[in-house]
């Protein structure tokens, strides 16, 4: 792919350009994080929304009961043994153990995890973040078993919606609901936080169809490391520990990822991203075309 020409305004008034120079760069945000009325009603109190916006994230200790967690934890691993699933596209395996890694666009294939979609305890929170109506751009679970479960690189979201999806700005808020416990050893999310206020632009140009590799192993829409450590200098890096049940709620924008679980104790969670309806996706703007809707939606129907 080529770097967009001057004619097209879209690009050339972009203010998060990525993969498209060969040196990286740091780009501050100017859009906010929390764009509803910390006094709006909600789930969230004033002081957990100014601490979202703050760091990036908001911690949620006890979002499911205990007979929820079993619940949800059974349909996981049905959806894991189901081999009409495991046959379907949206199906991601590990490269080295051919283990289920992710299953995406899970809440139009488990009626269980579209209604925990639809859940005020869920929704909710992200219309209070993102300031009014949202819908799903993507759903997935993901699992982490013991003993070979492969980490996540330290990546922005937002890089990748805005890349490869055309999300014009980080107006969009990821929900994570652990359905195991967290321990710092068995690959628990990290976090830098305060990253979600900087833009890390990558280089490297997308190849077509770029989703097929990216999804098992990202290499493209990485950070470099002198950019990475910029920011963890800066921020410090969280480890996102809890029991199941609990969630965190994070900026599309926040510098992320997590290790390889080596343990015994599989790891594995809910992921839900919801985008506002205001911030729609158009054509990508860094990449040949549109990854496909199972991973980047394209109906825009708010979550009622």
């Amino acid at each position: 792919m080529s770097a967009p020409s001057s004619s097209d305004t879209r690009t050339t008034n972009d203010r998060y350009p990525t993969r498209v120079s060969a040196e990286p760069a740091l780009i501050e945000r100017l859009e906010p994080t929390v764009w509803g009325s910390e006094a709006s009603a909600g789930m969230y109190g004033a002081q957990e929304l100014h601490g979202h916006a703050t760091n990036g994230f908001s911690r949620v200790p006890d979002l499911l009961t205990p007979d929820e967690v079993a619940g949800y934890a059974a349909e996981l691993d049905r959806l894991a043994h189901d081999p009409l699933v495991r046959a379907d596209d949206r199906c991601i395996v590990e490269k080295a153990s051919a283990e289920v890694r992710s299953i995406f666009e899970v809440h139009r294939i488990s009626e269980m995890i579209a209604h925990l979609v639809r859940d005020e305890r869920v929704v909710g929170r992200a219309r209070q973040i993102l300031g009014g109506d949202v819908y799903v751009h993507q759903s997935r679970i993901n699992y982490k078993p013991g003993f070979g479960g492969g980490g996540f690189s330290w990546h922005s979201d937002f890089e990748t919606w805005h890349a490869e999806d055309g999300m014009p700005t980080p107006r969009a808020v990821s929900c994570s609901i652990s359905l195991t416990e967290n321990y710092a050893y068995n690959g628990c999310l990290m976090i830098m936080p305060g990253s979600h206020r900087t833009f890390v632009s990558c280089v490297g140009e997308t190849p077509e169809d770029n989703y097929r590799s990216s999804l098992t192993e990202q290499e493209i829409g990485t950070p470099d490391q002198d950019s990475l450590t910029a920011l963890a200098d800066r921020h410090g890096i969280a480890m996102l520990t809890g029991k199941a049940g609990s969630a965190t709620f994070f900026d599309s924008n926040c510098m992320h990822g997590s290790a390889d679980n080596i343990t015994p104790y599989p790891r594995s969670n809910i992921f839900i991203v919801f985008n506002s309806v205001d911030n729609a996706c158009g054509e990508p703007y860094y990449a040949p075309r549109a990854r496909p809707e199972y991973i980047a939606a394209r109906d825009f129907t708010p979550v009622r």
